[in-house]
């Protein structure tokens, strides 16, 4: 096998604004394998809050052996020969994992997919995320997810309610809605979700600190909706956490490093009686098409993160009334 890879930098169409940070662009690494003509394509998708970049994604992969990853492709060994690389450096994993099963996929001659066991026929819709902004602001994103069924709305701030009824001014669509551990009172936290659901919001993701399992876990009980997981549930390990803690979990493959994890992220969960959300970061088509191999398993999808680039380097994955379409192309399914 040969390895590839090129530093890129992810341009968001907007500034993308959440409780603790805002920025306009992403650090992404672009990873190829090649093997006996075939080629697969990975994506490293490096936010500030896990702490990658393109020089410690570069250090790993010069880490890398790739003579040591054989076909057929043992995933279990690969992720156990990644994790002895070096601790964390999920989302770098992750593009070697995402690549592999490309790479597998397209010598089976079969989707991802179908290979992961997902029917289409149950992809669920996906939500469009829209982030901290000014009530102007809001409107024309707003305006820009039409097409979409369900809008995520990022909270955390004194601004929330606020922010609520400017979209509320103009949709009745559903809500989403992700607060990333920015709330810190709890009965004010727990008065704001009975007035959310009063406003349509489904579900809402890490409303308080990651590191404060009581305290989610308190609210979750007494919530009248569902309460989602996401910083606090990276890897496979932490699913077994969020069990009374949280309602579901949000799994992403820049955190869970990589397909293979997921798949047994969300057969634990399963096993647990947890929901399950496939979430992104800010990604190009090739992540994106990853995590939607696996979305029709899922609860919830949060996959827009095409939708919100101006520089994706890949086509856009087939989408119609709210959802992705799955096609039939041999491997993810990317279209240069």
């Amino acid at each position: 096998m040969e390895l590839k890879y090129q530093p890129f930098e992810l341009q968001l169409k907007h500034a993308f604004t959440i409780a603790k940070f805002s920025r306009t662009s992403t650090p992404v690494m672009l990873v190829q394998i090649k093997h006996e003509g075939f080629t697969g394509y990975g994506e490293a998708s490096m936010v500030p809050y896990m702490g990658e970049s393109h020089q410690t994604a570069t250090d790993f992969l010069n880490q890398v052996d790739i003579s040591r990853i054989n076909y057929p492709i043992d995933f279990d060994a690969v992720i156990g020969y990644l994790d002895s690389i070096a601790p964390g450096n999920p989302a770098i994993k992750a593009a070697i994992d995402i690549a592999l099963h490309d790479l597998d996929g397209k010598i089976k001659q079969q989707p991802c997919w179908q290979l992961l066991g997902s029917n289409p026929a149950l992809m669920p819709v996906t939500s469009f995320t829209i982030g901290i902004d000014t009530p102007e602001m809001i409107i024309k994103k707003v305006k820009e997810a039409e097409g979409f069924k369900v809008i995520k709305v990022k909270l955390g701030r004194d601004t929330d309610k606020e922010l609520i009824s400017t979209i509320r001014s103009v949709t009745d669509v559903p809500l989403y809605v992700d607060a990333n551990q920015g709330w810190t009172d709890l009965q004010q936290s727990l008065d704001m979700t009975y007035w959310l659901q009063e406003q349509g919001v489904q579900l809402i993701e890490q409303p308080m600190l990651k590191t404060d399992p009581d305290s989610n876990a308190w609210l979750t009980e007494r919530c009248p909706i569902p309460i989602i997981g996401d910083e606090s549930v990276q890897r496979f390990e932490d699913v077994e956490r969020a069990k009374g803690v949280y309602t579901g979990i949000n799994i992403k493959l820049m955190k869970s490093a990589g397909v293979y994890e997921a798949t047994r992220m969300i057969k634990r969960a399963r096993e647990l009686d947890l929901k399950i959300m496939i979430g992104c970061m800010t990604e190009t088509s090739c992540a994106a098409l990853a995590g939607l191999a696996l979305a029709p398993q899922a609860d919830w999808v949060d996959l827009d993160g095409p939708f919100l680039v101006s520089n994706n380097p890949y086509q856009m994955p087939d989408f119609a009334d709210g959802r992705y379409i799955l096609n039939n192309d041999p491997g993810l399914g990317i279209r240069l």
